[in-house]
């Protein structure tokens, strides 16, 4: 084993290892690009490319066969022996907690995917879309998990793409009007619970109450909602009904929101949205091509059913 680490980290070795980046991109029983136009892309000599794939057919990450004048072809690939000859390490992902059931599955349904793609996969949990997106911006994670509707706003205004957009009901059930058994909505003085470290949940409160200027907002966590509610501390807040289960049908009511506007914030917030730096990692550039993102949906959707035992 020492002495295949070794010749991985020789100059044929290291043209190798790019060849691995390359080659995770290509399937079987495609064509490959001539010797020469590696050479080209890795800025080595013809011969450093021969020697490279030599390498990797010894180390069984490919099988490749020349077929005359139609080129040389992948034969077969293990794209898991090539990521780690590639050198790119784990993908990781920062998602919201795991409060919900359908967290847990859009997590279960990630790792899936991204396995099944060969790519090693680990996930990191963190509150609120911005610590997210700032731990993306600094290069800590590789993507990043969050609404679609947080996500256009980051793209507008930040160096981030849209990798992928997992539908409605995948990042959120549905959204309500939380208010308090007894309270009146047009109450002046309502107190409204809202979490600033939310983007989502903060506009979509501001959107339900707009117009109104004597709004009390009482900063807020959904940990902290049963607290508010039943101490009487707040009145009223519009929230992910996947977070509240716990306190519907005790002190709150729950009204459906109002104007056209709302309810199309609500639906782009229900809809998950997975983003990557737009001079992303090499790591996600070389497994995008090959994700089955419906791998995704499918688990999640068996998780929510019980039909699936949660597992990230």
């Amino acid at each position: 084993m020492t002495g295949f680490d070794e010749r991985f980290l020789t100059r044929n070795g290291l043209a190798a290892r790019q060849l691995a980046v390359l080659l995770l991109n290509h399937e079987p029983e495609t064509r490959l690009p001539r010797v020469r136009d590696f050479a080209v892309e890795l800025g080595v000599g013809n011969g450093t490319v021969q020697a490279a794939l030599q390498l990797l057919e010894n180390a069984e990450a490919i099988e490749t066969t020349a077929r005359g004048h139609l080129g040389t072809f992948l034969v077969r690939s293990d794209r898991s022996i090539l990521w780690r000859l590639s050198g790119l390490g784990t993908l990781l992902a920062a998602m919201p907690l795991p409060y919900s059931r359908r967290y847990e599955g859009l997590a279960t349904g990630l790792r899936a995917a991204f396995e099944e793609a060969g790519a090693p996969f680990a996930i990191t949990f963190m509150r609120g879309a911005g610590a997210r997106t700032t731990a993306l911006l600094e290069g800590k994670v590789d993507l990043v998990v969050l609404s679609r509707f947080a996500a256009d706003r980051l793209i507008e205004d930040h160096p981030v793409e849209l990798v992928a957009d997992l539908g409605p009901a995948t990042y959120v059930g549905a959204h309500g009007l939380l208010l308090r058994r007894g309270s009146d909505p047009e109450t002046p003085g309502l107190r409204v619970a809202v979490d600033h470290a939310s983007e989502d949940q903060r506009m979509l409160a501001e959107r339900a109450f707009a117009g109104r200027s004597d709004i009390e907002w009482i900063e807020a966590s959904y940990m902290q909602l049963r607290e508010l509610f039943e101490h009487n501390l707040a009145d009223a807040t519009v929230w992910n009904l996947d977070e509240v289960q716990g306190l519907l049908g005790m002190s709150v009511d729950v009204l459906p929101l109002g104007d056209e506007v709302t309810r199309d914030l609500s639906l782009r917030n229900s809809s998950a949205a997975i983003i990557g730096r737009t001079e992303g990692a090499k790591a996600l550039g070389a497994v995008r091509e090959s994700l089955d993102l419906s791998v995704v949906t499918t688990l999640q959707a068996e998780v929510l059913r019980g039909e699936r035992t949660p597992s990230y």
